[in-house]
């Protein structure tokens, strides 16, 4: 998703909980993001600890969600940005949970408030919004076989 993202010039944003003690994001991701936009927080939602000012999407009426645990910080960060006001998309093949079934429950839990849960090729054929393009031909091959 970061690299469909960056090849459409849509923002990305990770925010990374307690990299001290939990370790920080994968390095591939970590490489794909300029440094400013790695914000480490002690709070469950991205909302809180000054992360939100640093959000990528903070001037935008929508934000796509990715990460992990599902039934923790993308929960809580979904439902925080939903009730901020933001449309919030939640890729359901781009989030997981150690346990897979607080992943399904917490899917059923932000449907219920609201948040709009999708897949990786939803949001992608979205942002590209027709094909012929060189930005869809690109992103077809590499990303979505």
């Amino acid at each position: 998703m970061v690299r469909i993202a960056q090849r459409l010039s849509v923002p990305v944003s990770i925010c990374e909980q307690n990299p001290k003690g939990l370790g920080a994001t994968v390095q591939a991701l970590r490489d794909l993001v300029p440094a400013p936009a790695i914000v480490p927080k002690m709070h469950f939602s991205c909302v809180t600890d000054g992360c939100l000012e640093t959000v990528a999407g903070l001037q935008r009426p929508q934000v796509v969600i990715c990460g992990t645990e599902a039934h923790i910080c993308v929960l809580q960060s979904a439902l925080d940005l939903q009730s901020s006001g933001k449309q919030v998309f939640v890729v359901a093949d781009c989030i997981a949970s150690r346990d897979p079934s607080n992943r399904l429950i917490a899917l059923d839990r932000m449907r219920q408030h609201g948040v709009i849960v999708v897949s990786r090729e939803m949001v992608a054929f979205e942002w590209l919004g027709a094909a012929g393009s060189d930005e869809f031909r690109e992103i077809s091959r590499t990303f979505l076989r």
